[in-house]
């Protein structure tokens, strides 16, 4: 069970994992063991993730997910497959914890006082400043 929070917990059968040889240090042992880690999870059957968190996990990371709607995550930074396993596990719960909340919606301000009195002091003075440029009228 891969638990994100309290209220979401992604189980292990909804998790494929393939493994494959790595690249990278490890020498000899390289050529022998399958340490590489290749993670896939449909985002559309998952039957624990909240619909809201569906769109905006499938918004976020469309080009992460492939054309059968499945994100695919590798991990190969350590010479041995459970820790890859787990970082790949690790990955997941960090995209699904990034598009729990909602975006705020931006509320519309305006400009204050002072910024205008700036904006308009700023303006005249590069007014005056090439109009001193020109050359004097006769």
């Amino acid at each position: 069970m891969l638990e994100v929070t309290p209220q979401i917990a992604i189980p292990l059968q909804e998790l494929d994992f393939t493994f494959s040889r790595s690249s990278g240090p490890g020498g000899q042992n390289v050529n022998k063991v399958n340490s590489k880690v290749t993670m896939h999870w449909s985002v559309d059957k998952s039957i624990q993730l909240p619909e809201g968190v569906r769109q905006r996990f499938k918004e976020k990371f469309r080009k992460r997910i492939n054309s059968e709607g499945r994100v695919v995550i590798v991990s190969q930074r350590y010479r041995d497959q459970g820790r890859n396993v787990a970082d790949c596990m690790d990955k997941l719960r960090a995209m699904i914890i990034e598009v729990l909340t909602p975006p705020r919606k931006r509320t519309k301000t305006k400009p204050t006082r002072g910024s205008k009195e700036r904006r308009l002091r700023e303006k005249k003075a590069a007014s005056t400043k090439k109009q001193l440029r020109r050359a004097p009228n006769e």
